[in-house]
Parts: C-alpha cells; sequence; structure tokens
C-alpha cells in the first residue's frame, strides 16, 4: 500500500477527548474490538475465497483471454484488501501497546492466518511474470485489463529476481518465524525498556523527548540514561541486527541482488543511479550544511564543542511554548486550507472522526506514522504529541501522507500505494506549508531566526541525517557478508557515519554508540531511510516552482493530480509537469541549496 508503516498503537482505539485533550484513534471503522465476530468470519470467507482463487486460476493464465484475465485481477484484488483490513487492524493494535501480551498473540495469530491464507493467491504474480511479453502486451489490449497495466509494469521489475513457486511460497510461511518474528521481538522489547532520568522512571519515547529540553543537565541526564539503556540490551539488539542481515543477504544471494540496496531500489521503483546521485549530492553537501549549521549552533549555545545531546536543543530564548492540541489542529488545517480547501476537508475527519492517536502512553510505539489501511476505509496516524512546535510540524507530515492516501484510494488497493520515494511528497510538502504559515505570521525577528533554525534542523534530520543512516545500513550490511559484527564494531560504524555528517564540532561520548539501536526502520524496513532525504529534496524543488508560479490555482490542480495518481505513475511522469527531473544531477542540489540558503539568512543575522 501507500507506504510501509513508519513505526509505532490502542486496543479498542475507543473515541478520545476534544478540544485540548490529546485523542486516541477509533479502530472501530476496521473491526469493533479482537473480539468482533467479523474477524472470524472474515478470515473464514477470506480462506475459503483464496482456496476457490486457486483452484480456479492456478495453471491457467496464460491461456486466458485479456477480459478473463481482468476478472481474475479483480478477485485477487479483492482478495488482497480483505487480508490487508485484517492485518492493519492488527498491526495497530500492536503498535498502540505492544506491551499488551494480548495484544502481541492477537498480532501474531492474525499474522498467521493471514500469511497462511497468502500462500493460495501467491501463484498468482508468480505465473503472471511468467507469461511471455508479447502475449500480455495483447492482453492489454483489453480496456478492463489496461486499467492494471501500471500494476503489470511494477510486477515486473521482480521478474529476474524471481524464484520457483516451491521456494517462494516456503519464503512468505517461513517469515512469520523468521524476519517478522524478529522484528516483534525488537518491538517488544523497545516498548518494555524503562531509563531513569534525574530520578524519573521513563519510557525510551520520553526519555529520548528530553533530548529537546531547555535544561543541559537534564539532556545530559537523559543521553546517558538512554545510552546507558541501551547499552544493557546491545546484546540483543545486535542478535537482532545480525540475524537480519544474514537473513536478507540468504534473500539476495536466492534472488541475485547484486547489493544489499538493491532490492529497496526496485522497490522504489528508482533507479540506482539516481538514489546514488542523491547520497553523493548530501554527502558532498555536509560542510555547507551540517558542518557549518552546529558550528554556528555551537556559538550560539556559547559552548566550544556539542555534545550528542546538544544536537536539538532549543537555541537560547526558545522557550518553545506549549502548544495546545487545539492550536495545533488550527494551525495546520489552517496552513492545508490557505493552500487548498479540497486538502483541509480530506485532512478534517482526522480529527473530527478521531483517526488520529496523539497521546503518549506507556506501551505505544515512539515515533509517528500514516498507515493507509485499505482504500474500502482510510488511513490513520499515529503520534506522540508533546506540545512542542516539533510536534505540530509531525502532525503536518503525518497528515500529508493521510491526504496522499485519500487521495489516491481510487485506484483500488493494488495500485494506491506509491513507493517510499514518493510516500514522503505530501507529507514534506505539507510540513513546508504548515512552517510558511508559521513564519509569515511570526513579526518579532528573534523569535523568527528561531523558527528558521528549528526549520534547518529538521531539513538536516531529514536530509542529512537520514543519508548518515543509509550509509550505516549500507556499511553494516556490507561488512556482515564477510561474517558477524560484535556489538563494538556496529558501534563504531554508528560513530564514523555520525561523525563523518554532523562534523568536527561534536564530541561523542562513549554511550553513544549504542544509540543505532533505538532506530526502528533498520529492523523493520532496510533502506527506507533515503527516502526521506528524497522525499525533501524533491518537495524543496517542489516548493521552489509553487513559489515562482504565476499560475498558484494551476500548480495547485497538478500537485493534487500528481497525489491521486498513486502508483500508477513513475517519478519522471509525476515530475514532468513541474519541469523537474530527478534523475538530473543538478536537481538534487537544487533541493540542498533551498537549505543552504537558510543557513546563509541565519548568519546574515
Amino acid at each position: 500500500m501507500m507506504t510501509e508503516t513508519k513505526m509505532a498503537r490502542h486496543p479498542d482505539g475507543l473515541a478520545g477527548g476534544t478540544g485540548g485533550t490529546l485523542p486516541d484513534w477509533d479502530l472501530r471503522d476496521l473491526y469493533a474490538s479482537p473480539e468482533d465476530p467479523r474477524i472470524a468470519a472474515d478470515l473464514a470467507a477470506t480462506q475459503a475465497r483464496a482456496e476457490a482463487f486457486s483452484a480456479r486460476y492456478a495453471g491457467q493464465l496464460a491461456g486466458l483471454s485479456g477480459a478473463e484475465l481482468a476478472e481474475a485481477v479483480g478477485e485477487y484484488e479483492a482478495l488482497q484488501e480483505a487480508m490487508g483490513r485484517l492485518s492493519s487492524y492488527a498491526q495497530l493494535l500492536f503498535a498502540a501497546d505492544s506491551s499488551s501480551p494480548a495484544n502481541g498473540k492477537f498480532y501474531q495469530t492474525i499474522s498467521e492466518r493471514v500469511t497462511n491464507i497468502s500462500t493460495h493467491t501467491l501463484f498468482f504474480s508468480l505465473e503472471l511474470n511468467r507469461i511471455e511479453e508479447a502475449a500480455l502486451t495483447e492482453k492489454l489490449r483489453d480496456p478492463a485489463l489496461a486499467r492494471y497495466a501500471p500494476w503489470f509494469r511494477d510486477l515486473r521489475v521482480f521478474l529476474p529476481h524471481q524464484l520457483s513457486d516451491e521456494v517462494e511460497k516456503l519464503l512468505l510461511e517461513k517469515d512469520v518465524t523468521g524476519h517478522a518474528a524478529w522484528s516483534r521481538l525488537f518491538d517488544e522489547t523497545i516498548a518494555a525498556m524503562r531509563v531513569t532520568v534525574k530520578g524519573e522512571e521513563l519510557t525510551l519515547s520520553a526519555a529520548l523527548n528530553k533530548l529537546s529540553d531547555s535544561n543541559r543537565a537534564v539532556r545530559q541526564a537523559a543521553g546517558k540514561a538512554v545510552g546507558e539503556g541501551m547499552a544493557k540490551q546491545e546484546k540483543l539488539f545486535s542478535l537482532i541486527t545480525n540475524t537480519l542481515a544474514k537473513d536478507k543477504e540468504i534473500d539476495d544471494q536466492w534472488r541475485n541482488y547484486p547489493a544489499p540496496t538493491a532490492f529497496r531500489n526496485r522497490a522504489n521503483m528508482v533507479e540506482d543511479e539516481v538514489v546514488e546521485a542523491l547520497v553523493t549530492a548530501v554527502k558532498s553537501s555536509y560542510a555547507r550544511l551540517s558542518h557549518r549549521y552546529y558550528a554556528m549552533k555551537a556559538k550560539w549555545l556559547g559552548l566550544e564543542k556539542l555534545e550528542h545531546w546538544d544536537r536539538n536543543a532549543p537555541l537560547p530564548g526558545d522557550a518553545d511554548k506549549p502548544i495546545s492540541w487545539t492550536e495545533a489542529k488550527t494551525l495546520v488545517l489552517d496552513a492545508y486550507g490557505a493552500f487548498s480547501p479540497e486538502l483541509a476537508d480530506i485532512i478534517k475527519p482526522f480529527f473530527d472522526k478521531n483517526w488520529i492517536d496523539a497521546a503518549p502512553r506507556e506501551g505505544k510505539s515512539g515515533g509517528a506514522f500514516a498507515h493507509p489501511t485499505v482504500p474500502s476505509a482510510h488511513p490513520y496516524v499515529l503520534m506522540n504529541y508533546h506540545g512542542r512546535t516539533r510536534d505540530v510540524m509531525t502532525l503536518a507530515h503525518e497528515l500529508g501522507h493521510g491526504a496522499h492516501q485519500c487521495l489516491a484510494a481510487h485506484q483500488g488497493y493494488l495500485m494506491s500505494g506509491t513507493p517510499l520515494t514518493l510516500a514522503e511528497t505530501a507529507s514534506v510538502f505539507g510540513e513546508m506549508l504548515t512552517f510558511r504559515a508559521l513564519l509569515n505570521a511570526e513579526t518579532d525577528p528573534a523569535r523568527r531566526k528561531i523558527m528558521l533554525a528549528s526549520k534547518v534542523e529538521d531539513m538536516l534530520n531529514t536530509v542529512v541525517r537520514q543519508i548518515a543512516f543509509y550509509e550505516f545500513e549500507r556499511k553494516v550490511h556490507n561488512e556482515r557478508r564477510n561474517g558477524e559484527l560484535l556489538p563494538e564494531r556496529i558501534g563504531e560504524i554508528w560513530l564514523e557515519v555520525q561523525t563523518e555528517s554532523l562534523g568536527p564540532v561534536f564530541h561523542f561520548d562513549d554511550e553513544y554508540r549504542q544509540f543505532w539501536a533505538y532506530v526502528p526502520h533498520f529492523i523493520h524496513s532496510p533502506f527506507y531511510v533515503y527516502a526521506y532525504a528524497f522525499g525533501d529534496c524533491l518537495v524543496n524543488a517542489l516548493y521552489a516552482v509553487y513559489q515562482e508560479s504565476a499560475d498558484k490555482p494551476g500548480f495547485v490542480a497538478k500537485y493534487q493530480e500528481m497525489l491521486a495518481a498513486g502508483g500508477t505513475k513513475r517519478h519522471k511522469e509525476l515530475l514532468a509537469p513541474f519541469g523537474l527531473d530527478a534523475s538530473d544531477p543538478q536537481f538534487w542540489n537544487k533541493g540542498l541549496d533551498i537549505i543552504a540558503g537558510f543557513i546563509d539568512e541565519l548568519a546574515a543575522q
């Protein structure tokens, strides 16, 4: 679907408060509760339907007419959506409270049942890929099947890496005791962790939030507590990382992927050279972006060196006045509405109908995500709202995902999802809209400087930090192919990429070498992280076109059309109406120049 869930939520998800009270989400649009009799009925019906589908179509696809094949694809899509609804509900419950044994059991049970059902439909995509190109082209002349042409196009990207039906079935069935099981162990371990900061026992998410505290002593205490907490678990986290890297290597070798990053690039429908151009451009800009900015920040803070716990420190004079949930809602809706009333109307139900879970609590996954669920329902947003400006930006970001998913839902289950590289477009654009609205409304020069610096830091976190994460993963996976990595070696790699990306102004204490272990993307979705940098640079270039556009309504219409395309178009087609081309090496520098320009503006003040 639209995007791999961006990590993290509440058993029945019943409606929470309104106004200033942080909401819990209402999951009843999927199922009423884990005991809902519709769950058992849907499992049974989908199982029977999948078995009938296999009996009718397995081994027969090449001989079907275009119209008959279109009917088969339609049935396959309906089966995928039925399984997607079940899986989404279980995943959202588990994210709401990963510490609940009942949620863990329910999540595992649904995962196993859905995997079992999937074994009856697995043949379909494999057999479709074995149809000769000329024969498939002829079938696609039928209008009913032609609708699915983009799906066939993307499916055939994986043809060179496809294994026999028996091996594919084995890998699918073993995933619940392989990657999925290790991921669950990671999630449950993180959710159960508690660290003590200045005598207060906190969840890991709450402790990490303290790294943005205005009091340096609090930040230091939080940094050391998190480091000590991760150190206690480093053997387990290293085992999980080593095991999953080896698991991926085995899969890559069987499928003849040339590099650990190759599968992710193909899944993102982006060329290897485009990703390398992005990575090269960002790394080449470390000095003019992160190194320069953090050297300035050290001076503002009156420090010769920054410690890792100073990276997200508020600037002097930044009280970061708490922003209530009601204020945050108004800010985001107004920012979206000023750009497009239609977009504001799309995100408004997220607030009105409790499609957002915002309250921090024990057992809840950290971070934030927008889960698309299925087109016949609607997305849900998870975040941990602490009342900071950064949380407002996160809300704007995730609602961008939600709007994107809603606009693309008409494409259906198979084609509404976008590659990760494009899935970040609407989210980062929505974040930019909200930031610009806040900045334009601020008249105090000192406050504007603080806001601009905060935005630069967010952009550095999205671009520089994520590319550093990508380099960390690449080094770990490449070295793992020569044997298991000791925890100390993983920590060394982490410090290498952090030192390179953040610059010489930083000093890293020993406890920081374990901080790699809390990043869930490394576990759930290897090499996911460069999509953030891709999306941020793309949006910077896109927003520059919007600012320069003489026809603002025309731009908005093209922008919404781009989002509504879902996964039916590749990045070249989607960006062409705006005069942009991500395969152009200079494209990335245009996006990076926006960040550099903000830093120039700060330096001049």
